[in-house]
């Protein structure tokens, strides 16, 4: 793992979803690999992401603290601050990608990072956008 990757949110949220335990499983397997190794960037997009489905979507749902403490355990990892201009080139990306302002501002945070990779399962596996390969690691 010589280079970095982003995980969107959907990944991480996987790791806490009873309902879905063999995507619960990947998700933690995923992450445990990428972790330690220094190489895993999220955003303060993912971040505020991860405690409203933590807390609201799934299915039980975290209580505020413990989604909190989840948020907590994540501090060491590279967080990349959305910014203005993150903004305006997912605004770009969106644009020649046809694809969501939301994925398309994941997709710049990678970007902004130097990742080389983005584990998302909104996006087409296999896809590379402004650089970034797309890896749905549940495919």
């Amino acid at each position: 793992m010589g280079f970095k990757a982003f995980f969107d949110t959907n990944i991480l949220a996987y790791a806490f979803d009873r309902s879905s335990p063999s995507k619960r499983d990947k998700a933690r397997n995923l992450i445990s690999r990428w972790m330690p190794s220094g190489n895993m960037i999220l955003s303060t997009q993912v971040l505020q992401e991860l405690f409203i489905v933590l807390t609201r979507k799934l299915r039980p749902g975290l209580s505020a603290d413990e989604a909190r403490n989840v948020l907590k355990s994540l501090m060491p990892l590279e967080i990349k601050i959305i910014g203005p201009e993150m903004i305006f080139q997912a605004v770009q990306i969106l644009k020649e990608n046809a694809i969501s302002f939301w994925d398309a501002l994941i997709v710049s945070a990678a970007l902004s990072s130097r990742c080389k990779v983005l584990f998302t399962e909104d996006l087409n596996s296999g896809q590379t956008i402004a650089g970034v390969k797309i890896e749905n690691p549940f495919k």
